[in-house]
């Protein structure tokens, strides 16, 4: 039997443009806290990142209850937002042909992503993308990126070897990640973290198109 190709996909700043939802719950759970906001480029910085992290990164003198109540301030002021209709996350330009031909190519996909399993689900639903995954992998059952293990576990729902699977991602983050689980890494430039930064993580592969994502994941350099 021919040996599964599997591409990874992160999912906000990859598949959707939700920087402006995220930077808006982020403000919401300062505002909350009494607490000036971080800059939006900050708050950019950290997406993909499982949220208790994040905010490490953000107060890093703060103590871990307080990084643990901010996350949970986040959630509830993105549930806030998103009943009050005003969480958009577009796919960008190109993605959904993208995807589409991938899995008529034959590859199997994947999504490893520092959302909940909720809001992942209730994203792609909104795109009628879900099915097109075979493996969903979540901030709800991993530790926070670059850890490899959402890594290992798509590998292991899909039935591939990291030899054939490819990490595609627009943060450092994702790029260590795919790399610690030994998979080729694929950078793209319409996320949250510039080209140089993700070359310097050792991206495999760095796209500005969705012509060159397609090019770099048949490719077999």
């Amino acid at each position: 039997m021919t040996t599964p190709r599997l591409a990874i996909f992160d999912c906000d700043g990859t598949l959707v443009d939700s920087q402006a939802n995220i930077c808006m719950a982020m403000e919401h759970a300062f505002d909350e806290m009494g607490m000036a906001p971080p800059p939006r480029h900050a708050t950019r910085r950290i997406v993909g990142l499982s949220l208790v992290e994040a905010m490490r990164q953000l107060l890093p003198e703060a103590e871990d209850a307080l990084h643990r109540d901010m996350a949970e301030r986040y959630k509830q002021a993105f549930y806030t937002l998103r009943g009050n209709g005003l969480v958009d996350e577009p796919l960008y330009d190109g993605m959904a042909a993208v995807l589409s031909e991938l899995d008529e190519n034959g590859w199997l996909l994947g999504v490893a992503t520092g959302k909940s399993d909720r809001g992942l689900e209730r994203c792609l639903d909104h795109h009628g993308i879900k099915g097109l995954f075979v493996t969903l992998q979540t901030a709800d059952r991993h530790p926070s990126k670059p850890h490899p293990s959402m890594v290992w576990q798509a590998l292991a729902d899909a039935g591939a070897d990291a030899a054939n699977a490819v990490m595609i991602g627009d943060t450092i983050y994702d790029i260590h990640m795919g790399k610690a689980a030994g998979c080729r890494t694929i950078g793209v430039n319409w996320g949250y973290h510039p080209l140089d930064e993700l070359r310097e993580a050792g991206a495999d592969h760095l796209v500005e198109s969705m012509e060159e994502l397609m090019h770099a994941l048949e490719s077999r350099v």
